[in-house]
């Protein structure tokens, strides 16, 4: 696997009232005289980060420790078993580029801080975009109104916590200009138009961002983080004779300008033309239950919907999920490994602490065939008994943290993508997916297949779409009967829905055999 991994509907978004909007100071200006002013990620001990200062309040948010610890003990003054304060900025600037011109271009800016404590399993929220001493102390009352209990001191002050950096720009996008990115854009649309006679429209998104969060709680702890992103979306259209079609591809990570090189802005338009032209002789196949071979990398996504969303524990805490009671039993071969990691260098699910701020990790979720792990946020470790994995995340301040994946992906198997095909007599190749369905519970499923194969003894012999494959997450996964040796994230840019909100993901697989599963194609009868 190319990092190393062997072994659902989406955004949505809330508004409040009026806001005040505090310029940092990053914003402003990369004065990189002042303490922490820079928006690059300095390395620490051992490629971490140095533990954040205290006048990043000041520094990021016009605040000072004192703010924050008067919004503290207004947040515990009727009692806590644990509170935290979440301060955001993020940036994002986005640039669509359609018929060889810029269609449109646009800079958003959020800004905020939400404030939670938590009481047994009860949870009060509450956020605001007034970024005031005053407006603190309002908020915090206004999330502690769940409490009935005596006051809780706050911490006198907050001591910094050291973090590891899994995502460092060589340039922050904060000092990258249009200058530098409208070239990369233009040529990613050149080179599909140059890419095969029959495109007859090309679509490029572009979108980099980057975001800075504060969090201090109720045990005085400060945690800081910087978090880049950036994605490029092409979408082609080509014609033959009167017949359309249209595919795309996409990469999406935590990276710096320098990521986009010719050679992988060329991947990029291949795979999107190859797709695209592809479907002119692809055909729908046969209906009914047969073998589905599960390509390796963007099948990730029935593994991240179907199956992962049950591993989350609030799901098992609530008994929503079928794994409710299923910690250490058998729930796959023995071949099988599911991993949700946060640590991966660059990657789009990664993240140095999770938004609790505790550091993430690797975490097992089923080992050798055996459920081990669910995903925990702090609420729901606590319920277990269990250290929380890294996996407590939010959309923004706006909304309070869930445990949610990451990248989550399958670890090599002991088969190879040939023997796998050489053994289905008739079957087909699930390769890219578009939209689907999940029933997070029963893990119940429909996904529309964009691209795929049909496999006759054996053989790979025609290229398939508009075709469905319906099934059940838990029992597809018992009915894994081989797994390759190719596993590999997807490189495109997913975004995850729950409960509202919307966070990036990544995922991936390697190629799988599930032995039989419902193929929406054409009846023959």
């Amino acid at each position: 696997m190319s990092q190393s991994i062997r072994r659902r509907h989406f955004l949505q978004g809330a508004t409040a009232g009026a806001a005040i909007l505090t310029a940092p100071s990053f914003l402003i200006g990369c004065d990189k005289g002042r303490g922490g002013a820079s928006s690059s990620v300095s390395p620490g001990l051992e490629g971490g980060a140095p533990p954040p200062s205290a006048a990043l309040f000041s520094e990021w948010f016009g605040l000072d420790e004192v703010a924050i610890r008067r919004a503290m003990s207004a947040l515990s003054e009727r009692g806590a078993d644990h509170a935290d304060i979440y301060l955001q900025h993020s940036r994002s600037n986005a640039v669509t580029f359609e018929d060889g011109v810029v269609a449109s271009a646009n800079t958003s800016i959020t800004q905020g801080v939400g404030l939670r404590v938590v009481i047994g399993e009860q949870v009060g929220y509450a956020y605001t975009e007034e970024l005031t001493p005053e407006a603190l102390v309002r908020t915090a009352k206004s999330a502690a109104a769940i409490a009935k209990g005596s006051a809780v001191a706050g911490p006198q002050h907050f001591s910094p916590v050291e973090r590891p950096s899994y995502y460092e720009l060589a340039v922050p996008w904060s000092e990258v200009g249009v200058d530098r990115k409208l070239p990369l854009i233009r040529e990613t649309a050149a080179l599909a138009v140059a890419s095969d006679p029959a495109v007859d429209k090309v679509s490029v998104r572009w979108n980099d961002g980057e975001e800075r969060i504060l969090i201090a709680t109720l045990d005085g702890r400060l945690i800081a983080d910087e978090r880049p992103m950036t994605r490029l979306w092409l979408n082609l259209s080509a014609k033959r004779g009167g017949e359309v079609q249209s595919n795309g591809s996409n990469l999406a990570g935590r990276q710096g300008i320098d990521w986009y090189t010719r050679a992988r802005i060329e991947q990029l338009v291949g795979e999107a033309r190859d797709r695209t032209m592809v479907l002119f002789d692809a055909r729908r196949p046969p209906a009914g239950e047969m073998p589905v071979v599960l390509a390796a990398g963007a099948s990730g996504i029935l593994l991240h919907e179907a199956i992962g969303h049950g591993m989350e524990a609030d799901f098992n805490r609530k008994e929503i999920s079928i794994y409710a009671d299923m910690l250490g039993q058998k729930i796959a071969p023995d071949f099988v490994t599911i991993v949700d990691d946060g640590t991966i260098d660059n990657e789009r699910g990664s993240l140095n602490v999770d938004d609790e701020g505790n550091l993430c990790q690797r975490t097992t979720l089923v080992e050798d065939g055996v459920l081990v792990s669910y995903l925990h946020d702090h609420i729901s470790a606590k319920h277990y008994d269990v250290a929380p994995t890294g996996s407590g995340r939010r959309e923004s301040y706006r909304f309070p943290p869930l445990p949610r994946m990451r990248s989550t992906f399958m670890e090599d198997g002991p088969h190879s993508r040939e023997e796998i095909i050489a053994s289905v007599d008739h079957g087909i190749i699930a390769e890219t997916f578009t939209n689907g369905q999940v029933q997070i519970g029963a893990g119940d499923f429909t996904f529309y297949i964009k691209n795929g194969w049909l496999i006759e003894g054996g053989k790979i012999t025609a290229p398939i779409k508009d075709t469905n494959i319906i099934g059940n997450g838990p029992e597809a996964l018992r009915k894994v009967t081989m797994a390759a040796n190719d596993s590999k994230l997807d490189t495109g840019g997913w975004t995850c829905g729950k409960d509202g909100q919307g966070v990036p993901v990544s995922q991936g697989l390697p190629t799988v055999l599930v032995s039989g599963m419902n193929v929406g194609g054409e009846n023959n009868g």
